[in-house]
């Protein structure tokens, strides 16, 4: 019993040992999983906290992002307000200006017309006939033009402007004056003047706007222009012809007629014309031959005649005016008329002298009134020529009426070219008449200077002498 309750006693110590070691062990266990619950929470808290700071953060971002999206959907809906706004500016603009842009097509098209008419009478045609094919789109209403068609009327525009301005010698081909086909030299002065050198002959083109070439006119310059084309076509001559009309001028050389035939058509009133022409042509020759010969270089004789007189060597004096060579000279036969009269008194020498120069005068104008008459006549008969055709116009016009202008022409052509030729042969006759005079005129006061001065001289010799007469 003993080792029974010991044994149980021992078995109980045992077992309360054990148990008190599993207690132990079981309690530094429950440390140990509070202390990693603890360290694990603490771990879950601090997770916690950073993702309610990184929620935190993302809300205010959000928070942000909605303040933004907010104001920029506030300035889009400003935006929206303004484009509409705009929409509705550009709306009546555009309904303002549909108008002008219809008219700005429409003027397109009318400088489309107006460039196909520049082009179809521009001489540069006939080297580039394609020009007109260019446009034609341009002038159907169906067709919308746009930038490139401008364009091409632009280049088109100024094409033609340089041309203009250029001078070009080439090779072409044109009709000659018999009709046929030729090939020569073609000269294009701009696109005013043309010319050609076949070979044989040179002359002006026309250009045909119809046949979109040249042709020759059918009549030739006059010689000296001819002479003048072929010397600069050659590089001898500077300059050349140009007709500025662009062809007007150069068509007159086939429909224009000779003087002669213009004379002609004058009537019977231009003889007499003729007449007094002819007559003052020979009193201007004769009269400008007289003049021209009678005077001379007196100052150098005065100054010989004063160098002699201050000697007191008077026989020389005479003797340099008797024997001078040209013995026609009015100024000559007035001293010498005074050196005959130097022993007179101041006064006597005067007379003398005024009567030389008055013997003088009507020398020198000789058939000066003569031209003075036959310019005033001139006009007379030319004005009587205008009568006489208006007369023979009218007469016409009561026979026949006004239904042909060309029953007309033959009074009005006496009456304007009598006129004009009373004119032309009136105005150079006054021209001449006055002339003369003035050289007349220049002449006799030539001749007073001389005689002064020659009475100074003589006056001078007496009070070198000591012999005043009555009148000093």
């Amino acid at each position: 019993m003993r080792r029974t309750a010991l044994f149980l006693s021992l078995f109980l110590c045992m077992s309360c040992w054990a148990h008190a070691q599993d207690m132990r062990a079981a309690s530094r266990q429950a440390e140990r999983d509070q202390q990693a619950a603890e360290e694990a929470a603490r771990d879950a808290e601090a997770r916690i906290l950073e993702d309610r700071k990184a929620l935190v953060a993302e809300v205010k971002r959000l928070e942000n992002r909605e303040r933004e999206l907010e104001a920029s959907l506030s300035r889009l809906q400003d935006r929206f307000g303004e484009l509409g706004r705009t929409e509705d500016d550009l709306s009546k603009v555009w309904s303002e200006r549909e108008l002008a842009f219809r008219e700005l097509v429409g003027t397109v098209r009318t400088s489309a017309r107006d460039l196909e008419t520049i082009l179809k009478h521009s001489p540069f045609t006939a080297e580039r006939p394609g020009r007109l094919e260019q446009i034609k789109p341009l002038l159907e209403k169906k067709h919308f033009p746009g930038l490139e068609d401008i364009r091409l009327m632009s280049d088109l525009f100024f094409d033609e402007i340089e041309r203009s301005g250029e001078v070009s010698l080439r090779e072409g081909a044109f009709v000659d004056r018999t009709g046929e086909d030729r090939r020569g030299q073609v000269l294009t002065l701009g696109k005013f003047t043309a010319i050609y050198d076949s070979g044989t002959e040179v002359g002006f083109l026309r250009y045909s706007e119809d046949g979109e070439r040249f042709y020759a006119l059918s009549a030739l310059p006059s010689w000296w222009v001819r002479r003048n084309l072929k010397g600069y076509l050659g590089g001898r001559e500077e300059a050349v012809y140009i007709d500025l009309s662009g062809g007007g001028a150069l068509r007159q050389i086939t429909h224009s007629p000779s003087l002669w035939e213009e004379i002609r058509s004058g009537g019977p009133i231009v003889w007499p014309i003729l007449a007094i022409a002819a007559l003052a042509l020979l009193l201007v020759l004769e009269r400008i031959a007289y003049l021209r010969r009678v005077h001379g270089n007196t100052d150098r004789l005065m100054d010989e005649m004063n160098r002699l007189a201050s000697k007191g060597d008077w026989k020389a004096c005479e003797t340099l005016v008797e024997g001078h060579e040209d013995k026609d000279w009015p100024v000559l036969n007035v001293l010498a008329a005074g050196l005959a009269g130097r022993h007179e008194d101041r006064e006597t020498q005067d007379n003398i002298l005024q009567e030389a120069i008055l013997r003088e005068v009507p020398r020198l104008e000789r058939f000066l009134s003569i031209l003075a008459i036959l310019g005033a006549i001139a006009p007379l008969l030319g004005l009587l020529g205008t009568v006489t055709g208006m007369i023979d116009t009218f007469r016409v016009i009561t026979l026949y009426g006004t239904g042909d202008p060309r029953m007309m022409s033959g009074g009005i052509s006496e009456a304007l070219i009598t006129t004009e030729l009373g004119l032309a042969v009136a105005i150079p006759i006054m021209l001449f008449h006055t002339f003369l005079s003035r050289r007349v005129d220049n002449l006799v006061g030539d001749m007073e200077e001389k005689a002064v001065a020659l009475t100074n001289i003589i006056q001078k010799d007496r009070r070198r002498n000591g012999n005043p007469v009555q009148g000093d």
